[in-house]
C-alpha cells in the first residue's frame, strides 16, 4: 500500500516506510522523521519554481513532472519505492500544504498504475 502525507504532520506507526520525495530538505524536520530521502522523485527546481510563480498551470506541471519520472535516475527510485510497497506500507512525504495539487499525489498515482 502507498499512502501520502505532509512531512510536517506527526509520524504514526501506521506510516510504514516514510519516504521523503523533495529536492531540498524541509526546514525544521529532523532526519529521524524520515526513513529514506529520494530527492530524484521530487520535481526539478525550475519546474517547481515555475509552478509556484504561476508561470505554468497545474495541467502543465503534471505533464512535466510525469515526464521527469521517465529519467533513468528517477526510474531506479521508482523501482525501489515499488519494492518497499510490496514489503509493507509506504508513505510518500512532501511539504506541500495541498495534497490535491502536490507531486506526492501524482507520484502515488504513477506508482499505482
Amino acid at each position: 500500500m502507498i499512502a501520502v502525507k505532509r512531512v510536517y504532520d506527526p509520524p504514526a506507526a501506521s506510516d510504514g516506510t516514510r519516504v521523503l520525495i523533495m529536492r531540498l530538505w524541509p526546514r525544521g524536520i529532523r532526519k529521524s522523521r524520515v526513513d529514506i530521502w529520494l530527492k530524484e522523485l521530487g520535481p526539478v527546481l525550475p519546474l517547481l519554481r515555475a509552478f509556484r510563480a504561476g508561470e505554468i498551470g497545474w495541467a502543465e506541471y503534471r505533464r512535466r513532472y510525469r515526464r521527469g519520472l521517465a529519467r533513468p535516475e528517477a526510474q531506479a527510485h521508482v523501482a525501489a519505492v515499488r519494492a518497499y510497497a510490496k514489503a509493507g506500507r509506504v508513505t510518500l512525504l512532501c511539504g506541500c500544504p495541498d495534497e490535491a495539487r502536490c507531486h506526492r499525489s501524482l507520484l502515488r498515482a504513477y506508482l499505482l498504475d
